[in-house]
C-alpha cells in the first residue's frame, strides 16, 4: 500500500471546478500515432485554449505530460486502463494503478464502479477509501446502471458518471448517450451528488441536453478527440 500523505501528492480540488464542463477527454487507441505523451498534451492545450473546464486522461505518461505542460489550476481526471486475466473491470482496476495516476498529477481519480467481480476479491468500498485516505484524492465512479450509482454513492465516491453505459453485459443492448441513466441519476440519488454524464456525447446539442437533464458537467470524447474512430466511421460509410 502506498502511504504516501496526500499534500505529497498536489493540491486538491473541488468538484465546483468541473461545474457546467465541458470536460474534453484526450485519449488514444494504443495502436494510433496520436497515442504519445507529447501529442495528447498537445491535443489538451488546445482543448484547454477553446474554453474546456478540466480533462479526463489514461495512463500516468499522459497524465505527466499533460499535467507539465497545463496551467496549474486546470483540473485532471486521471485513469489507467488495465486488462487483467479473467476480470472484465478495467478502468483503474486497483489501488496501485490508482496510486500512479496520482503520483502523475491527476486531482480525480476515475475508476470502474460497476457491480461486476473485482480483481482478486478486492472490493470497492476498500478503493474508494484507499484513494481518500492515502492519495488524498476525489473520486470518480464509473457506472452502468442505477443500482452501481447507489451503491458508489453509498460508499463515497465523490462524483457519479454514466461512463459504462452500454459498455457492460448489463447494459450492452443499449446505446450511449446514457440519458435514461442520468434522469434516474438525478431524480434518485441524493440532492448533493455530483454528477458527470459520459459516454456517446455526439454533438454540442447533446451536451446542452444532458445538463438540462440534469448533469453537473459532461465528458466530450471521440467527437472532439477520436481522430482515428472518426475517420474509420467516414471511411465504412464511404466504402461500404
Amino acid at each position: 500500500m502506498n502511504n504516501t500523505p496526500p499534500e505529497k501528492l498536489g493540491r486538491s480540488i473541488t468538484r465546483d471546478a468541473l461545474r457546467g464542463g465541458p470536460i474534453v477527454s484526450c485519449q488514444a487507441p494504443p495502436d494510433s500515432p496520436l497515442h504519445d505523451p507529447q501529442i495528447i498534451a498537445a491535443i489538451a492545450q488546445a482543448a484547454l485554449n477553446q474554453g474546456a473546464l478540466a480533462l479526463r486522461l489514461d495512463t500516468p505518461a499522459h497524465v505527466q505530460a499533460v499535467r507539465q505542460r497545463i496551467d496549474a489550476t486546470i483540473p485532471i481526471i486521471g485513469l489507467w486502463k488495465q486488462s487483467i486475466p479473467d476480470c472484465e473491470v478495467y478502468i483503474t482496476p486497483q489501488f496501485h494503478h490508482a496510486a500512479a495516476i496520482a503520483q502523475a498529477g491527476a486531482d480525480i481519480i476515475a475508476i470502474d464502479a460497476t457491480l461486476r467481480e473485482r480483481p482478486n476479491g478486492e472490493t470497492l468500498g476498500n478503493l474508494i477509501a484507499q484513494i481518500h485516505h492515502n492519495l488524498g484524492k476525489l473520486v470518480m465512479a464509473d457506472v452502468d446502471t442505477l443500482e452501481a450509482a447507489i451503491s458508489s454513492a453509498n460508499l463515497g465516491a465523490d462524483i457519479l458518471g454514466t461512463t459504462l453505459y452500454g459498455y457492460t453485459r448489463a447494459t450492452q443492448h443499449l446505446s450511449p448517450p446514457g440519458f435514461d441513466l442520468l434522469a434516474q441519476m438525478t431524480q434518485q440519488l441524493p440532492p448533493d451528488s455530483f454528477i458527470i454524464c459520459e459516454g456517446g456525447i455526439a454533438s454540442p446539442d447533446m451536451a446542452a441536453k444532458a445538463l438540462a437533464i440534469g448533469a453537473d458537467a459532461v465528458v466530450i470524447g471521440t467527437d472532439i478527440t477520436g481522430i482515428d474512430a472518426k475517420v474509420k466511421a467516414y471511411h465504412r460509410a464511404m466504402n461500404p
